[in-house]
């Protein structure tokens, strides 16, 4: 098999090339006839490191066959066997484990050039993920604070309510609400937060409920997440929650329909604070349930914390502290 695949895989002569530079001395530079084709670099390297063809088509998305048309034009370019073909496996010759070595190297320096430029470019800009609610409601009033301490920075707001990659989307920081810490991930508590159903003053023509047993009376928005039936129980009420109508799956716009008098909403304090402040909307009744999560600010452990973060987090923190709440034992955790 070895000399049936030397014969097929004639080696090839390298071209030496002479190039004079204008007031430099002659340099010869040695340089490949041609490079090798990407997309076979690429199929090669996964099936060397998964030592499959077939997980290396799935890694990559494409066909078992196409993997190994490309490692073939690989080895046909190169002029020497890659793989032995031993059955249904393969495994790498030497030449191939020299190759994959070599190749695994080369993407290494340029993922971290890739790196070092990214992070560059990046030197003054910050990017949080915050849930779109959050962001809207209690970050974007404040968070020009923030920038006017820091005027040389870029802040860019990713908001979203998919848990952020912090690797794959360029986050720095999230804002995150839920029932922290949690793995791989430094996270530090910032607050607690509460239920209470809020209305517009224009609901119903201002005629608003005065008990919570009226409240059957009213259109009531609904969102599955919210604890209804924990807050009718802290109301001393037997209420249906809400089953029909719109299901809103952002509490921004919710928050939007009950101040344009559509009905009452159960929503976190945070969230409908600022309209409460400003008359938008007012709290129906003394009664609050806490949230089961809370708020905290989080990113990756293996990530050192930048200037950036640590600065957002110090404000965050500073914010936090001056909203009026009910906290609980203030909580600083790293995840093992």
């Amino acid at each position: 098999m070895n000399h049936e695949m030397h014969h097929r895989y004639p080696q090839q002569k390298i071209q030496t090339i002479n190039i004079r530079h204008i007031g430099q001395s002659d340099s010869r530079i040695y340089m490949p006839v041609r490079f090798p084709p990407l997309a076979a670099l690429r199929a090669f390297e996964a099936a060397a490191r998964l030592e499959s063809f077939s997980r290396a088509a799935d890694e990559i998305h494409v066909t078992h066959g196409a993997v190994s048309h490309q490692v073939r034009a690989l080895e046909d370019f190169i002029g020497v066997p890659l793989f032995m073909r031993e059955g249904r496996g393969v495994v790498l010759t030497g030449d191939g484990r020299t190759l994959a070595a070599e190749i695994r190297a080369g993407l290494a320096q340029i993922g971290a050039a890739a790196e070092a430029i990214r992070r560059r470019a990046r030197s003054n800009r910050l990017t949080i993920s915050v849930l779109p609610s959050f962001g809207s409601r209690w970050l974007m009033p404040r968070i020009g604070g923030f920038m006017s301490a820091h005027p040389g920075w870029e802040i860019s707001i990713d908001s979203s309510s998919a848990l952020a990659d912090f690797a794959r989307d360029g986050i720095d920081v999230a804002v995150r609400f839920g029932r922290g810490p949690w793995p791989g991930l430094h996270g530090e508590w910032l607050m607690d937060d509460e239920y209470i159903l809020v209305a517009s003053p224009k609901l119903n023509r201002g005629r608003l409920p005065k008990r919570p047993e009226q409240l059957a009376q009213y259109a009531l928005l609904r969102a599955d997440v919210e604890p209804w039936r924990a807050w009718c129980a802290a109301a001393g009420v037997d209420l249906k929650p809400p089953d029909t109508g719109v299901d809103y799956q952002d509490m921004g716009v919710m928050l939007q329909s009950a101040i344009e008098a559509q009905g009452i909403m159960l929503t976190r304090h945070a969230i409908a604070a600022a309209e409460i402040e400003r008359g938008a909307l007012v709290q129906l009744f003394d009664v609050a349930v806490p949230a089961e999560f809370a708020y905290w600010i989080v990113w990756p452990d293996a990530m050192p914390a930048s200037e950036r973060v640590l600065a957002f987090r110090d404000w965050l923190l500073a914010e936090t502290a001056a909203v009026p709440k009910k906290p609980r034992a203030r909580r600083k955790v790293r995840s093992p």
